[in-house]
Order: structure tokens, then sequence, then C-alpha cells
């Protein structure tokens, strides 16, 4: 099944899909593992940081390989790309999803680079992620406006087709200072105006029972990245502290186990949607 047929089927029931980010081949095992526990699809992410640090070939093989062994109902996202170029070496290799995240750039040449992506993806029968609005990213300020506005979320999405659309609703990405208040009613509003599939960034740290009332509202992808990276090195720091064990293949197996719970949580959350 494509992900865009996935996301219409999760929509009408008002239920989400998480989407998880993975650094190598222990985040990605405990992704998976909790995934295969719970008998829930999930779409695995990879960034430009990523995909460099593994290499393109090797990160997706790695992914494609993983999803055979465990059996889990996957597709692999390009995560915040940030190029034409890089889109376009994601599809040719076989990626089911791609984001074009052009959100820092004025309204009209987001749309120009959006549309752009979203013509080249057709060819592959690829989904297209775009993002509207201002989400902080690592080390930019959390406290600047920038909400999406449901009527633009609407042109834009006409403009260019995509599939799905990332909206500033209040989150950001990294851990929270204090409990972000995320504006549901915007959200709705967001929801009635466009037929995009709505995605949330920055879902590290938002307390669960805000997570269902966002998927309640027209959320239908959940992205998780930051608790995953700190989880794994906070576990591995602890454990390392405490023994003298040089074997890695018996050190990180415990950091895995740590996101596999983690990820099993968070997939309770998703399940447990009250819609």
């Amino acid at each position: 099944m494509k992900l865009q047929e996935k996301f219409l089927e999760l929509r009408n029931k008002r239920q989400g899909l998480l989407a998880t980010n993975f650094y190598n081949l222990e985040t990605l095992q405990g992704v998976l593992m909790a995934a295969k526990t719970k008998d829930q699809p999930i779409i695995l992410q990879l960034t430009r940081s990523s995909i460099e640090y593994m290499g393109l070939p090797v990160a997706f093989n790695l992914a494609k390989s993983m999803l055979l062994h465990h059996g889990v109902e996957s597709w692999i996202h390009l995560d915040h790309g940030d190029s034409y170029e890089l889109v376009a070496q994601c599809l040719d290799i076989g990626f089911d999803s791609v984001m074009i995240d052009a959100s820092e750039k004025s309204f009209k040449e987001n749309i120009a680079i959006t549309s752009k992506v979203v013509k080249l993806a057709e060819s592959y029968g690829a989904n297209v992620e775009a993002e509207l609005g201002y989400i902080a990213k690592l080390g930019q300020d959390k406290n600047q406006g920038g909400f999406t506005h449901p009527m633009e979320a609407k042109e834009f999405v006409e403009a260019t087709g995509v599939d799905a659309l990332a909206v500033a609703i209040g989150t950001s990405h990294g851990f929270y200072d204090q409990e972000p208040e995320l504006q549901l009613d915007r959200l709705s509003e967001i929801a009635e105006a466009t037929y995009a599939t709505l995605v949330l960034h920055g879902g590290s740290g938002i307390p669960g029972d805000l997570l269902r009332k966002a998927v309640d509202r027209g959320i239908c992808k959940i992205n998780l990245a930051t608790e995953i990276k700190n989880i794994f090195m906070q576990t591995l720091k602890y454990t390392l502290l405490s023994t003298s064990e040089i074997d890695l293949r018996k050190v990180f197996p415990i950091a895995t186990e740590k996101v596999t719970e983690l990820v099993t949580e968070k997939l309770e959350i998703m399940k447990n949607s009250d819609n």
C-alpha cells in the first residue's frame, strides 16, 4: 500500500501514524522491534545528516533489509529535505516519501519549490510533504510566532498539489522548556480548510493526551526524533559508566531496548487514540 493510501485510510478513521527517525543499526532495530511487537505500521525517517553519516545506499538498504527481516508495514521517508537535488537522489534510490522543507523562504518561493518536487515525485508515485509556518528547529527561537494560517494552508495545498503538510500550531523541534500549548482550534480550522494529510513535527516531549487530541483534530502523522537520540545516548552513557565491558555487542543492546520501550509507549498512544 502506498503511503498516500495509508494516510487516507487513517484519516477516515481519525487515526495517526508514528514517524520515527533512525541514526544507526541499533536505533533502527529498537524502532522496528516496537512496531513488530505492537503489530503497527510505522514510517522510518532519514535526514540529510543521517544520510551523510551512513551514506545514502547504506542507510536505505539497511532500512529495507531490516523491514524485510521484521515483517513490519513501513515506508521510508526523507525528513526535512533541503534541496531538490537531495529529494531527487532519494526518489531515485527508492524512497516512498520525501519532504521538501522551504518553510523559511517566502510563501511564493515555498510554493514554487514544493510544486517542482511534487511534479518530480509524480513519476515515482511517491508521497510529498511540505511545511508551512514557523516550527523552530534546533537552536532557533522557540517563542517566535509564525503559526500556519488555515486559508494560506488551503491556498498552498491547492497551488502545489502536495500530499502532506507539516503545520505550525505551537510545536518545535527538540525538547521543550515547558509543556507546549498547542493551538488545537487552529488545527481544526486547517483540517477543515484543506484535504492534505496534516503532520505534527516536534513530537518529542508532548504528553500523550495532547498528542491524542491533535490526532482527533486532524493530525495524521506525528514525528519523533529527539527522544530517540536522547534515550539511546543517555542509556549508553549510564551503562558505560557502570561497566568495564568493552564488547559493544553486549553494551549497545541495552540502549536499543530502551528505544524499543520508548517507541512502544508512543505506538500505544496512537493505538489508544479516542477516535
